[in-house]
Order: C-alpha cells, then structure tokens, then sequence
C-alpha cells in the first residue's frame, strides 16, 4: 500500500452526505456518495455512510450490499457489523448474523485504539494510524499485535527496514505469532533478502503446510533466488484445488507462465499466458508478457480485444499501462509504427505519470560520487578488499546488451550466469541511506568513512550472500545488475580482483529500447520519458569517464555492435579479460540452456542478429527530440 492521496477533500464529501442524510435528504446524500465513490473508489467509510442511508430507505437487501463493500475493505469498523447482525436478523438470516457477531465481538475484545488504528491503516490514513498506534505502545510495548500493526503501518510508509525490526522484536516476544512471521516473510522479500523470507516461509509451512498463503510466499523467494523450476509443479498443484476465483486462476497461470518462460519453455509459456487471459480477459500483464516474449506475433483479434481491453474507461492504471506496452510491441511488428509509437508514447506517459524519478538527482548524485572517489583515494586504500577474483560484475545502461555478453560468457565451463543480483545496491543503501525519489545513494560522503576491515568484510559478505545463487560450483560467477555501474568505487575497494564489464550501445539504439520496455513496476524509472532516459544516458557516460580516469584499466568497455559484427574476435577480447581460456561454446551460446529472467530471455536463446542495430530508425520521425536531448553523446559515447 502507498500513501493515500490528501484526505480532506474526501472526508469533507463524506461529511457533506453525513450532513443530508442528518436531514433526511437521502437522495441527495447518495448523490454525494457516488461523486465520493468515483473519486476514492477504496475509502471503506463511504459504503458504511451508504448503508446508513438504504437502512432509512428501509432497503436492507442494498444495506447489506453497502456494509458488506465496507467490511470487505476495512473488516475493522463495528459499526457495520453491528448493523449487518441486525439487518440479517430482520430478514431471518441466523447463520449471518452470528458470523457478523463474532466479528464484533472479536473487535470489542480488542483495545480500541489499535480498532481504530487498524481502520485509518485501512483507508490509507497512515500518519493518523501511525500516531493512535504508538501513543498505545506507549501504554502497552509488548503487545505483539500492536508492534505486527506498526510494522504495517511502517510498511505502507515505504519504510520495510523498520517494519521488519518491529516484526522482529514482535516474533522475540511470541515466536509461534503466524501472522507476525508471514509479515516478516513479505517485509524480507520486498528487501531482496530472498533466502531468509524463504526460510520463514518454510517456518510458516511446516506448521500448516496447506496453507496457500504460505506456498505462495515460498514460490516468490524461490523466484527471488533464481530457483524457478519447483514453481513450476507448485504453482500447478495451488491450480489443481477446484472453486478458486478467476483473478487467484489469472495469477497463478501468470507466475508459472513467466517461470516456464525462464527456463527456457516458452511454448508452455504462452499456454499458460493464454489460460490466464482466460481467466481474465482484461489482464494487462498477462498480454504484455506475451509481448515482452518478443518472439510472440498477435493476431488480428489479439490486437482487437488489447485495444477494447485499454479504452474501457474503467481499465485500472496499471492494465492500461501494460495493454499500450503490449500494443506498442504488437503494431512494430506488424511495419504500424505510426500506431506504434502512439501506443509506446501513451504508456510512458502514464508510467511518467505514476512514478518519482527526478533527473537533477541522478546528476547531483553522480557529482557527489566523482568527489568522494578520486584517485588519491584509491591509491591510499590499494590492497584493501577481498583478493578472490571469483566476481564478473556486468554493468551499463539496460537494453544494452549486457544479457547477450552474460549468456556468452555464462556458456564457459568456468563461469555461471546468476541474475541480476541486488545485494551491491543493498550495501550501498545501508551505508548511504537512499534517495525517496530515485533510491540512489544519499550520502555518498559515508563510502569515505570505510575503513580496511569494513572493505573486506563487505567483500566477504558479498561473497557468503551470493553463495545461494551459484548452483554449479564453477570458479566465477556473474552478476549481471546493470545499475551497478553506480557503485564501482565501492566495488573496487570491496573485490578488487573482480571483473567489470562496461557493455555500450549505441546511444539512440539503447534509448528507444529503453522507452519501448516496459519494466518492473518499481525499477529503471527513468526510462519512461524521452528526457530521462537521455539525461541518465548522459549521467551515466559522465560517471564511466570518470572511473576510467580514476581508475585506468579497471573496466572493460564492450560495444554490442563490435559484438554483433566480429562475434568471435569480441568473445576472445572478454575471456582473455577475465583470465580465461577460449573455448568455442561461448560462440554457441544460444545452445546454452540455463535460466534467464530479463526482458531478452528469449532473444538470447537464438543465434545473434543484425536486427537490434537500427530498429530506431522505424521512429526516426518521432526521436528527434531523443537525439537532441541526447547532443553530443550520439556520436561521443565511445570515448
């Protein structure tokens, strides 16, 4: 959950239907409420006020409707199960009615302030919650559910390390507290600390090991630790048990569709794709996975359905952002790209629209780097890390190439391909703090403050956390995360004799990629207006010079287009880079089967093409704000 939207116009308009039902204008007051409901269609209250109104209607059957709407979004008002118990009696409904006593009996055993709590943590009031729920830990700090509630609280305030120290201090004063534990789970997850959710999900599990919550939990840190092959049969038993409801079907199909796709499936993929859009014609995601499988060709009524599917104007954000995603693919493939681009265009604007990114930080960030990490301060911290060269760290702009040079490499006897592994970024935020907006380093002035110790036990712990990811045992592993380019300095001082590779692509080529893919809901938020992506293009060419000049020789630079136009003589360039023998498999790769989780899984799977150079050029007369944003960097990017 984020932070609602500001309350007082929307309590102002509950207050105003209060107000004309107060004087029997009940019509009018359900008029209010339906300009409320169209607004802040979630705010529970709203349908509570609504069943006030059918009940002086005398309209139970709608009453009912109404309370059960607000019970549904918010189970923590008792006011409306005081008022479902009666109606039910009224109409002879025993059994309901004693379902809707037990529930406010439940409520009144509570204390009343995390009652109320529980309800403005329902409706989005997060800092209201937040202050009747610690003033009641005040009174009363070892009370589990209260310190569970915070950690909520917390969460939706998009601070999960507090959540999960609060869930910790929780599960130290009541260990067998399950749904303490399963928010510890999730808390870990949203963290990337995948192996230790997966052990609390085991925890969870071996006391109910039926639980669907709990197995779903268990799937996505298998997942989040690149182990996707036991999803796979997971997520077909969760869809065995008869009676789900089509959005669960939808989901589930979704899940193991994408994990078949990982492995290298991708006919079974797009079957379970299909089950799900089954299961919900509408699903935004599920058609732009079929998309993003960039091997997938639409037919006429595909696009037909993806188009009606976008324009209802009940659509949710995030459908429409994906469908015009998908349609955007759909139509380039087929020569559209006048409808083409206007889909793309559509969805980065809405993307734009929902997200944070501020350019001005990335460049004040970059500036701060290029201050703290000079080349004196390298040379007066030579030696320090951990002297084991087992790391490739590959890293760039994304849509650069940088999962074809993994894969290339990753075919080696010598090397395993991982992912793209978030453990640097985490270190780095632990040392930093973040940036709100763009999650970059805040304080990069800290990274001075390291000592030798500190570097090296970094590196040692870089090293224990990644164990989990290396499944082979092979003497070097990659991390392919391609932000990393960020964190150098720190990477240096942490493992020095680690591999860096630099892959580049041509500037209009990589960018266009960039603003027709749509990415994670959280991730690479800069990619999603023509003047982002440019100005991080350029921010990122900016750092890269200024680590070659600090530190000279440290990072191979890797051209995707050198790669596409002398394979061969490119592959033996890395190896020799990396210490290693040549070996022909790395000139098959397309033959290598491993798992592979970025937009170009499949891509990777085929025999290198000449395609991704100027695919652009089909936008050219839409891009020249592209190039002029990007100026001097078209043709300076390979200095």
């Amino acid at each position: 959950m984020s932070a609602a939207p500001p309350s007082g116009e929307r309590d102002a308009l509950l207050q105003q239907a209060r107000d004309l039902r107060s004087r029997q204008l009940i019509p009018e007051a359900l008029a209010a409420l339906a300009r409320l409901q169209e607004r802040h269609p979630r705010f529970s209250r709203l349908y509570q006020e609504r069943g006030h109104c059918h009940v002086l209607r005398r309209d139970a059957p709608a009453a009912i409707e109404a309370l059960r709407e607000a019970v549904r979004l918010n189970p923590t008002l008792p006011a409306c199960w005081d008022m479902l118990e009666q109606l039910y009696l009224m109409l002879g409904d025993a059994a309901q009615a004693a379902a809707a006593a037990r529930h406010l009996a439940m409520l009144r055993q509570l204390p009343a302030e995390v009652v109320a709590a529980n309800s403005l943590l329902a409706d989005g009031d997060l800092s209201p919650a937040e202050e009747v729920i610690r003033g009641y830990l005040r009174k009363d700090g070892d009370n589990v559910g209260a310190l569970r509630l915070l950690a909520r609280i917390r969460q939706a305030c998009d601070a999960p390390g507090e959540a999960e120290a609060l869930l910790q201090a929780a599960l130290e004063r009541a260990p067998d507290y399950h749904a303490a534990r399963f928010d510890y789970a999730v808390v870990l997850l949203q963290q990337q600390k995948h192996l230790e959710a997966r052990r609390q999900a085991e925890h969870l599990l071996s006391h109910d090991p039926h639980n669907r919550e709990y197995i779903k939990q268990y799937g996505a840190a298998c997942i989040g630790l690149g182990d996707y092959e036991p999803v796979i049969d997971l997520y077909e038993r969760l869809l065995a048990d008869p009676g789900q409801p089509g959005a669960e079907v939808a989901d589930l199909r979704l899940w193991r569709a994408n994990a078949l796709k990982v492995t290298g499936r991708p006919q079974e993929a797009v079957a379970d794709y299909r089950a799900s859009l089954a299961a919900r014609p509408d699903y935004g995601v599920a058609w732009f996975s079929l998309a993003n499988l960039k091997t997938y060709r639409f037919t006429d009524d595909e696009i037909a359905r993806m188009r009606a599917a976008e324009s209802r104007p009940a659509a949710q954000d995030m459908d429409r952002i994906y469908l015009c995603f998908a349609l955007g693919k759909a139509l380039e493939d087929r020569g559209d790209y006048a409808s083409s681009w206007a889909y793309y265009e559509r969805g980065n604007a809405a993307r734009r629209g929902s997200g944070r990114y501020r350019p001005d930080v990335a460049e004040s960030c970059a500036l701060r780097l290029k201050e703290v990490f000079t080349a004196e301060v390298f040379a007066a911290r030579a030696g320090w890390g951990v002297d084991d060269p087992a790391p490739i760290f590959i890293l760039g702009l994304p849509r650069s190439g940088s999962t074809l040079i993994e894969q290339i490499l990753a075919s080696h006897s010598r090397v395993e391909g991982t992912q793209e592994l978030t453990e640097i970024d985490r270190y780095v935020g632990e040392l930093c703090g973040r940036d709100p907006d763009c999650g970059l380093p805040l304080h990069p002035k800290a990274l001075r403050r390291l000592a030798a110790g500190d570097a090296r036990a970094l590196g040692e712990r870089f090293l224990a956390e990644t164990r989990t990811y290396r499944r082979q045992g092979r003497a070097f592993f990659i991390d392919k995360m391609p932000n990393n380019f960020w964190h150098i300095g720190l990477i240096h001082l942490m493992l020095p004799r680690s591999t860096i590779i630099d892959v580049r692509r041509e500037p209009m080529a990589c960018c266009f990629s960039n603003l027709k893919q749509l990415f994670g809901t959280t991730n690479q938020e800069f990619t999603y207006g023509v003047d982002d992506i440019a100005r991080y293009c350029r921010t990122y060419l900016d750092l890269m010079r200024h680590w070659d000049e600090v530190l000279p020789g440290r990072v191979l630079r890797v051209r995707y287009e050198d790669v596409v136009e002398d394979l061969e003589g490119s592959v033996r360039r890395m190896l020799e880079h990396c210490g290693l023998p040549f070996e022909p498999a790395c000139l098959a790769f397309h033959e290598t089967r491993r798992s592979v989780r970025t937009p170009s899984s499949e891509q990777v799977r085929q025999p290198i093409g000449r395609e991704g150079l100027a695919q652009w050029r089909h936008y050219a007369p839409w891009l020249a704000p592209l190039r002029d944003a990007l100026g001097d960097a078209v043709t300076g990017y390979e200095a």
